[in-house]
């Protein structure tokens, strides 16, 4: 793992930490990103200003997951089940590269509500 963000969505804040991938270093890089979340289930996602290509696309991810959704050119949190989970599997609408992972307790983010505004940055 490497670098460490701060995200701030309303009067939620939860750090997390980026992994070794090329998406995750774009992303920094692309740093401080703001942006109003949509809600997919228990899974926060909103347009970033890239374009990136599928890095091992992962069709199940875990609690904490961070993601990076070609289709949408969407930075997602999950944090529970989305509407296409089967049994206690995360699944997020298609394939993501996952390129970092919160820490401490995502489910922090149950509070969030559609349209609040998202604040990622560095976190030195």
């Amino acid at each position: 793992m490497g670098n460490k963000i701060r995200i701030t969505a309303g009067a939620i804040e939860a750090d997390a930490e980026l992994n070794n991938t090329r998406t995750a270093q774009e992303i920094w890089e692309a740093l401080p990103i703001r942006s109003r979340i949509n809600l997919w289930g228990d899974e926060i996602y909103f347009s970033i200003p890239l374009r990136l290509k599928l890095e091992a696309g992962q069709e199940v991810v875990s609690i904490g997951d961070l993601g990076y959704w070609p289709e949408g050119n969407a930075f997602c949190i999950f944090y529970g089940l989305t509407p296409v989970s089967q049994r206690d599997e995360i699944r997020p609408a298609s394939p993501v590269t996952v390129f970092g992972k919160v820490i401490g307790d995502a489910t922090i983010f149950k509070k969030v509500a559609t349209g609040t505004e998202i604040n990622i940055r560095s976190r030195e």
